[in-house]
């Protein structure tokens, strides 16, 4: 509320008069007029999204899917990074440089520095998802995502170049900073400059990055298996530094998230964004400044619910349901037997598949990592919301693990046939976790954090994941090395009964936000209500936020009365 305090000027006696507070009428009316726009706007905004169908969506937003799709391209670089590391301990020319020598004569990297080098890009990407937290909220995505760039183009000359394995623990610990930056910015941003309709895709499209960098990088390695020399390694991270310069070019000239601007107070390069993001003579309907107001008013909306913007905010009311539903999803992933399905290779070599065979069977699940992604596209597209995906999923995943477990049940004489149905199994297990668990968390985690805590909520999520991860990485191996606690198979139990405890938790825990504004999700958290009941809920988030305004207005007068 406006307000004027004049002091009366002093009587000819002498005397001094009290301050005298007085209300600007003219100031409140037109504060109020405002306000009633934005309303009025952002009511017709969200009505409209609500109605856009998928291809309204793809005619009115083909720059933000462009725009979107190169940023998320980011995450290939780690998806590469991973497939290399997994798959070099079993390749001669980089155990010989890297490894020590066995008594046999062959070369092995020691288990520790295999331990090291997974967990060390974890530890990296943990540090960086926090860092991002900070800077992207300060900076914008801009201007992170051209330094993070620049800082992976020169830890790859680490790579290339490592003379020992000491300096390749080094540069997997400095590329994961970067890395998680790109992991949580890729979704933050997508979910930003998207309308509904095309939400789910675009922060899923993620998933197939991740899946297409697999995918390169195992078939280098493939491509390099008749060189004995050092190039046979040093070329795969050589190509690493393809990416960096074509990606970078995209994002100078990207535009800056319209919601991240009006956070920060910048309304007219807000709609200067949405311009850029989107085609309006394609949707005669279109109107920036009502879309604008829509994010103003989900804006304020938060403000009124939460009170921070900080890492400690994320962990305070109805915003530590909302961190923990993030946090459960990331680390669902790796609870799900992700880790163990990676060893498919291993299992298809026990078979007798040696040579590049187990290598052209691990490129078909990389595959599949991709084509799955398109699998949960069509399935959202035919109406089934990520819950359901989610719950699904959980379900033929826990089924495939203990399946796995009982194979293991067969008699040595048939250990052969064994190994090659177990491989297989892991197959079936990619196709069930892209469809469902791989691909709609990235949708769930960018939708489920509320806008002005988005960045921290999806880094503390990711963080989570990294720290399974890292556990996971620890414990598989010893389960199915035969030096070890030599499970093999029986670890199909251990995870099936993780993915069961993990499907209990889903069906209580993670609510359905397809179909809804960022501002209705909002106000179903602020209600709390049952994650169950949330896609059947009917709210009016401007009766609910008119409402809170009245009362604040009321209040606000009556302390001024009483001043």
């Amino acid at each position: 509320m406006s307000a004027i305090n004049e002091k009366d000027q002093a009587s000819s006696s002498g005397g001094n008069e009290a301050p005298i507070t007085k209300f600007d009428t003219n100031v409140e009316d037109e504060k109020d007029i405002a306000t009633a726009n934005m309303f009025a706007n952002a009511n017709m905004a969200t009505e409209k999204e609500h109605k856009m169908t998928l291809m309204e969506g793809l005619r009115l937003y083909p720059k933000a899917i462009g725009w979107s799709v190169i940023i998320s391209s980011t995450c290939a670089m780690e998806g590469y990074d991973v497939s290399l590391v997994g798959n070099f301990y079993a390749f001669p020319p980089f155990n010989q440089k890297y490894g020590v020598q066995l008594p046999s004569g062959t070369y092995q990297v020691p288990a520790k520095w295999q331990t090291g080098l997974s967990n060390g890009s974890q530890v990296g990407q943990i540090l960086g998802l926090i860092i991002n937290g900070y800077c992207t909220e300060r900076f914008g995505y801009r201007k992170v995502l051209i330094v993070c760039l620049l800082w992976l183009s020169a830890v790859i000359t680490i790579f290339f170049c490592a003379p020992n394995i000491q300096t390749l623990l080094a540069a997997e610990i400095l590329a994961g900073i970067p890395w998680g930056v790109f992991q949580s910015i890729a979704i933050s941003y997508a979910s930003e400059v998207c309308p509904i309709a095309l939400r789910g895709y675009l922060t899923c499209y993620a998933n197939f990055c991740w899946g297409w960098g697999q995918l390169i990088g195992i078939g280098v390695i493939r491509a390099m298996f008749t060189r004995t020399d050092q190039w046979a390694y040093r070329i795969p991270y050589a190509v690493q530094w393809v990416w960096p310069p074509l990606i970078l070019l995209g994002v100078v000239f990207a535009p800056e998230s319209p919601w991240w601007l009006v956070r920060k107070g910048r309304i007219e390069d807000a709609r200067k964004s949405m311009r850029r993001l989107t085609s309006p003579k394609r949707n005669p309907d279109f109107d920036v400044d009502e879309t604008i107001d829509m994010i103003r008013h989900t804006t304020e909306l938060e403000k009124d619910i939460t009170s921070g913007a900080s890492y400690w905010d994320c962990f305070k009311g109805i915003d530590l349901r909302r961190t923990e539903i993030v946090c459960a999803i990331w680390a669902i992933q790796n609870l799900s037997g992700n880790t163990f399905s990676n060893y498919s290779t291993y299992f298809f070599e026990q078979a007798g598949l040696g040579g590049t065979t187990a290598y052209d069977f691990a490129m078909g699940q990389y595959g599949i990592n991709m084509v799955g992604v398109f699998g949960a596209w069509g399935l959202m597209a035919a109406g089934i919301g990520r819950r359901t995906l989610l719950l699904c999923g959980l379900c033929g995943l826990s089924t495939t693990l203990f399946v796995m477990g009982f194979v293991g049940l067969v008699p040595e004489s048939h250990e052969h046939a064994a190994a090659l149905a177990t491989g297989t199994l892991m197959l079936v297990w990619a196709v069930f976790y892209q469809c469902s668990v791989g691909t709609v968390a990235y949708s769930l985690v960018g939708e489920i954090s509320s806008r002005r805590l988005a960045i921290k909520t999806v880094a503390l999520g990711r963080a989570a994941y990294n720290v399974v991860a890292i556990i996971n990485n620890v414990l598989t191996p010893y389960m199915i090395n035969p030096t070890a606690w030599n499970w093999g198979n029986y670890a199909g139990f251990f995870w099936g009964t993780s993915c069961l405890m993990c499907l209990i938790y889903a069906y209580f825990r993670v609510p359905e936000p397809a179909g809804r504004t960022y501002a209705e999700l909002d106000v179903l958290f602020e209600k709390r209500v049952s994650a169950r009941k949330f896609a059947s809920t009917k709210v009016n988030v401007f009766e609910d936020h008119a409402l809170r305004h009245s009362i604040d207005k009321k209040e606000e007068i009556s302390h001024h009365e009483r001043v």
